[in-house]
């Protein structure tokens, strides 16, 4: 009996803490997003001021930290007399605890205000719900108002530009695509004025040696051949990693570990370029086709692991919950109820992924990875563009045959099933 008070009270308390963290969730949520798009917005438009009046290039004329405390205060002020980004976008508006009016008071927000700045930004405030049956913080309860979730459409329709949140998203974007321009140094005079600069590389593009045709082709087989054993390898490994991988698949603490570390590594390693693992592996193996088949393997591995579970995570429960009612085994669940489910799917990923292995196959030459990419680059290195021209056309040609093939063999795949079941189905 002591025993079940002790796991009752504990029950209760981690129930509480849910709740608790439940009510907070949003609110910190929305406190963290509206102070970051101030602190971007201090950002970009201290770029453009400087830019602009001052001619320098500076992000920030204020210590860090001096911004960072700014930017809190104005996403304060701005949830407590008005509607912030972060409270439209999670669905928060600012309403009475202990009134029956829709809005609160302009004392109710001061109050608020005020609050923030007299606790200052601590956790005594938040832990404050812990305490409350309602599950109120501080703040709550000294202005008598509470973030709470609504419905839009029991709001009053007001056009958007007329809002807070409207005319904050048109200065983000306005302050963006100045930065952005001044950043990328768009200069359009120079677009259209400077075009004789590039005469003799168009020149050469337009002209193509055809008399170094045999000698493209034989790197394009290689370009080819170490593009598709990189894809098919690529498979043996991410198929069965792919299960590990998918948070519907992998239940229990030991589960929720090996996908938590399945994915953190496949994230890592899809997040490194082609081109990097392509260096790695030119100072491991040495110059040639293989290290560039060996960097697009270890990318296509990271990019077909998470594209396959992804598509795990969507299958259909109803067959898999059907067999498993059977009494069937861990495996036989997977081979008849899943499998069938991701087979095309698979398929129609892997065609993708070799038209994407192809593609990157040239750029991986540049480090010399070897196959048709490594002669392009060193073609323009030397500037020899009739020659480099020729070569490109062998690989546009080719892109685009394989861009054809595997479109058609996706159609075939995805209507492959629709029209089994037309004709099973009896007249």
């Amino acid at each position: 009996m002591i025993g079940e008070g002790r796991h009752t009270r504990f029950a209760r308390i981690l129930a509480r803490g849910r709740l608790v963290r439940r009510a907070l969730q949003p609110q910190i949520l929305c406190l963290l997003l509206d102070g970051i798009a101030v602190f971007y917005a201090f950002v970009m438009g201290t770029y453009c001021f400087s830019r602009i009046v001052l001619g320098e290039e500076h992000y920030l004329l204020m210590p860090w930290w001096l911004v960072f405390v700014l930017s809190l205060e104005i996403a304060v002020a701005w949830e407590s007399f008005g509607v912030s980004l972060g409270m439209n976008f999670g669905r928060l508006a600012l309403r009475p605890t202990d009134e029956d009016r829709e809005r609160p008071s302009f004392l109710q927000r001061l109050l608020r205000f005020v609050s923030f700045q007299v606790l200052g930004f601590t956790v005594v405030g938040m832990l404050a719900a812990a305490c409350s049956k309602r599950r109120l913080t501080l703040f709550d309860m000294i202005s008598g108002t509470a973030l709470v979730r609504h419905e839009r459409a029991s709001l009053a329709k007001v056009v958007w530009y007329r809002t807070s949140a409207g005319a904050a998203t048109v200065l983000l974007l306005v302050l963006t695509l100045i930065t952005a321009t001044y950043i990328t140094q768009i200069k359009l005079l120079r677009l259209f004025t400077g075009a004789g600069r590039a005469q003799i590389v168009l020149r050469g593009l337009v002209h193509p040696d055809w008399s170094i045709m045999g000698e493209g082709l034989g790197l394009l087989v290689e370009t080819l051949f170490m593009s598709l054993l990189a894809t098919l390898f690529g498979v043996v490994f991410a198929a069965p990693l792919s299960f590990l991988a998918a948070r519907n698949l992998t239940t229990g603490i030991i589960g929720r570990f090996v996908y938590t570390i399945v994915r953190i590594i496949m994230s890592i390693t899809r997040s490194i370029e082609p081109l990097i693992w392509a260096v790695i592996f030119v100072l491991w193996v040495r110059l040639g086709t293989f290290p560039g088949m060996l960097a697009l393997w270890v990318h296509s591995i990271a990019d077909l692991t998470k594209l396959y579970s992804e598509q795990l995570e969507s299958i259909d429960q109803g067959p898999v919950e059907a067999i498993r009612a059977t009494g069937a085994s861990r495996l036989q669940v997977i081979l008849y109820g899943i499998v069938p489910q991701i087979v095309n799917p698979y398929l129609s990923f892997t065609l993708y992924r070799w038209d994407i292995n192809v593609r990157m196959a040239t750029i991986i030459g540049i480090v010399a990875g070897g196959g048709i990419g490594q002669q392009l680059y060193l073609y323009t290195r030397y500037w020899k563009w009739s020659q480099a021209s020729m070569l490109m056309l062998l690989i546009m040609g080719t892109v685009w045959a394989i861009d054809y093939i595997s479109a058609r063999m996706r159609a075939r795949l995805e209507t492959g099933p629709t029209r089994r079941r037309a004709r099973a189905r009896p007249t």
